[in-house]
């Protein structure tokens, strides 16, 4: 952390270190995405910086102004956000860091091993598949042919075959599809509860005279929670408002429900069958989203004292990146160097899956894509989850 806020106090604009007065807010996901793509691309070695809430004038003095942790999160996150848009992977971590009282941001951008990088599909008319920048000085520059050209004839000199990359799910053999059980998902704790309050709602709704649907409302309270919670007489509505924001009340119980007790671990393996190392890979996937299939963004809380406390920042650096959008899920993870001959797990804590009835039968295709430094080009299959038995 004293690195970081060392960069922050005393680095200038160059090609590795960018600095910005504003948080990219709502609206800025596309200066964020042109903004990575340019500095992964810069010539420089090692990490590369945004630095948001320092701005630097014409004299180089720089100016600080505190920036709220919601500035970046974002919907989805900002790091999610490149995962999604930017191939091959980048590696993002936000950290916030103190400096002359304020309280900055700044994103490190690192093992830009796998140039160029690029966008994935389109985001916005402005910013479209195949779109790549580069970090000259202090601009981004859009780069053209004849320099991304000149970058992959770089790569491709020295490089391995796709050919020689196989990946799947793990086994005896590497396995091209895979069995998930299906999970009844009706106790999810905000599922019952949600149902107990239906209950309470109905017995409200059916009498026109408050008085009359008292001892008829505590008799049910007792049979649905038990004498250990108290009966409180509330109002038709305010059980409404309850239920509205019922999701929230027990997001950390479902998560814990959804993804601890009933998760299906899933793991993937690349084997790399050539005579060289694959230097620096990094996977993607793409798997279709849907309302009874939950894929954890991040490891989920655990039971303490009666409460749910989160985990570890080292537990949660150890899972996959994971990013919800309406129709998919996008998953990227670094590998690092696959020595020849060897089996290497693509997730250092395997993603945590829980699918409902409703898909029982069914099967969803996964893409996968797998990218590294000198690879010739990207290896891309197709994988298939089954679910039920």
């Amino acid at each position: 952390m004293d690195r970081l806020a060392k960069i922050a106090r005393s680095a200038t604009p160059s090609t590795g270190v960018q600095f910005r007065q504003a948080a990219y807010g709502a609206s800025g996901a596309r200066d964020f995405l042109r903004d990575v793509i340019a500095l992964a691309n810069a010539p420089v070695e090692g990490s590369r910086y945004i630095v948001v809430g320092a701005g630097v004038d014409r004299r180089g003095q720089k100016q600080f102004e505190d920036v709220a942790d919601l500035d970046f999160a974002g919907k989805p996150s900002y790091a999610a956000l490149a995962g999604e848009f930017i191939e091959p992977p980048v590696r993002i971590r936000y950290q916030r860091v103190s400096v002359e009282g304020h309280q900055l941001g700044v994103y490190e951008i690192a093992d830009c091993q796998d140039r160029p990088y690029m966008m994935r599909i389109d985001h916005s008319e402005s910013l479209r598949r195949g779109d790549a920048y580069v970090r000259i000085n202090d601009s981004a520059i859009k780069m053209g042919r004849r320099q991304l050209q000149a970058m992959f004839e770089q790569k491709f000199r020295d490089s391995v075959s796709a050919a020689d990359i196989e990946v799947g799910f793990p086994g005896e053999i590497i396995h091209k599809d895979h069995a998930l059980q299906v999970q009844d998902l009706e106790e999810l704790p905000s599922a019952v509860a949600g149902s107990k309050l239906r209950q309470l709602i109905r017995i409200k709704s059916g009498f026109k005279t408050p008085g009359s649907t008292s001892m008829l409302a505590r008799l049910t309270h007792a049979r649905l929670f038990g004498t250990e919670d108290p009966y409180q007489d509330r109002s038709k509505e305010e059980l409404i408002s309850e239920m509205r924001n019922i999701e929230k009340q027990y997001r950390r119980a479902d998560a814990h429900f959804l993804f601890e007790e009933h998760a299906e671990p899933l793991q993937l393996v690349v084997y790399n069958q050539g005579e060289e190392a694959i230097c620096d890979a990094s996977v993607s996937i793409v798997m279709p989203n849907h309302d009874a299939f939950y894929v954890a963004s991040q490891l989920p809380p655990v039971p303490q004292d009666g409460t749910f406390i989160g985990r570890s920042l080292g537990e949660q650096d150890s899972y996959p990146s994971v990013n919800l959008s309406d129709d998919a899920v996008h998953v990227t993870c670094k590998l690092g160097d696959i020595p020849p001959g060897e089996f290497v797990d693509a997730f250092e804590t395997p993603l945590r899956i829980c699918v409902g009835k409703s898909l029982e039968g069914r099967r969803f295709g996964v893409q996968y894509a797998l990218f590294a430094q000198n690879l010739r080009s990207p290896a891309k299959g197709k994988l298939r989850l089954l679910f039920g038995d």
